[in-house]
């Protein structure tokens, strides 16, 4: 079963230009899929290969020129699947490039060879895309796009949502809470299925790509520190509790969450300062990139309406779908204890976030503090609550149902 993704009409849009174009992203996150999808629309002569076909991606690596002669030479459209295989990968692919100039398209689960040592041997060669777990527009668009679009259009006006509309979409918000957005759970028929999707999809994690891909020997410290992390979603990282935690050393520590970053299942992010410099030293927090996962990895999926950690899943959530949007987040906290839990810079504008796991009515202390301190235009408060705007001195504060966190963006371009 295909469903559309957002990141499918800016590939199809890049399909007439030169560059090649590489998909990068977790794995099991539908790579394979969108390139097929984007592989059947096209007419002209074309060719698909897996790089985890031994024979496929040995010849690549060993003889180039003959894998040019069977699969290049003769098509317009190279597409290369699971493209980490290869111990030769840039400078293989630049001599393609260069040789032949066809029509490239790559796609792989993040690595050094593919975020470092690819990129610098196809400077201006290249369009690097992320491709994320579901996010909750796709997800809504899955299983109730009618009545998404018609929350989305009351937004844009900002006009309140239907409450029988907005009631229906918080359900739906709370399964995605639980299980996320990978695709095969998405599309799994019960809760069952979803929980043996997202366990195994961990455990092929840890066993293919930590010890195998990643080369770590000893996955028991590995998987203490998921573990820990997992626990402390949206806090911040204490690297030498987590060494103790996982019984390894502070650079361990540090190199296993690079692994998590590259690898997607992850990601830290750090205070706001005017100098960049203090932001750099200062410890960041730490939000899984899918609430599936880091269930998952805890063993945890129970009801929304009986976790003690509901509002850590919110606010872990709302970071992965602002980085789904492609913004860069930061958070913000005062000398005086004011706490923000996000903030993005937009045309040269900063806007917080805040998030609450209940109904608000108000701004709070914090989110005020910021907006006096800084001065915004906008100001968002991401609540269970419907739609409203309040307008205070120079901020217009808007309480934005939490399921529309993806119309950020455009409300704040509109």
């Amino acid at each position: 079963m295909y469903v559309k993704r957002k990141l499918e009409k800016k590939i199809i849009e890049m399909l007439d230009m030169p560059e090649i174009i590489a998909i990068f992203g977790a794995r099991q996150v539908g790579k394979t899929t969108l390139m097929r999808h984007v592989y059947d629309t096209i007419e002209k002569s074309k060719v698909f290969l897996n790089f985890e076909d031994p024979e496929i991606v040995g010849l690549f690596d060993e003889d180039i020129r003959t894998f040019a002669r069977l699969y290049v030479e003769n098509n317009d459209f190279v597409f290369l699947d699971e493209f980490q295989y290869s111990h030769n990968g840039g400078k293989n692919l630049k001599f393609l490039y260069d040789t032949y100039g066809k029509k490239f398209i790559i796609s792989g689960s993040s690595s050094l060879e593919l975020t470092v040592k690819l990129p610098s041997y196809l400077v201006g060669r290249i369009f690097i895309l992320e491709l994320f777990p579901f996010s909750i527009e796709e997800f809504f668009y899955y299983r109730s796009s009618e009545e998404f679009e018609i929350a989305v259009e009351k937004a844009t006006k900002l006009d309140p949502i239907p409450s029988t509309i907005h009631n229906n979409l918080l359900k739906l918000l709370d399964e995605f809470l639980i299980f996320g957005g990978y695709p095969r759970s998405v599309i799994s028929k019960n809760s069952a299925e979803k929980e043996e999707v997202l366990k195994n999809l961990l455990i092929t994690f840890i066993s293919k790509d930590v010890r195998g891909f990643f080369r770590i020997s000893k996955e028991y410290p590995f998987n203490r520190l998921l573990k820990a992390l997992a626990l402390q979603v949206g806090s911040l990282i204490n690297y030498t509790e987590l060494s103790g935690l996982a019984g390894v050393s502070l650079k361990d520590v540090k190199g296993y969450l690079s692994i998590l970053e590259e690898a997607y299942i992850i990601r830290l992010i750090r205070p706001y300062f005017a100098n960049r410099r203090t932001e750099i030293v200062k410890n960041p927090k730490i939000y899984f990139l899918d609430n599936g996962l880091r269930n998952a990895t805890i063993r945890d999926f129970r009801e929304i309406s009986v976790r003690v950690d509901a509002g850590a899943l919110l606010e872990n959530f709302v970071g992965a779908e602002l980085i789904k949007s492609g913004f860069e987040i930061k958070f913000w906290k005062s000398k005086g204890g004011a706490e923000v839990d996000f903030v993005i810079e937009e045309q040269g504008k900063l806007i917080p976030i805040e998030v609450k796991s209940s109904v608000a009515k108000s701004p709070g202390k914090s989110l005020i503090s910021f907006a006096k301190k800084y001065n915004p235009d906008l100001a968002f408060l991401l609540h269970r609550g419907n739609l409203s705007v309040q307008k205070r001195e120079n901020t217009e504060f808007v309480f934005l149902p939490v399921y529309l966190v993806q119309n950020v963006k455009g409300m704040l371009r509109a």
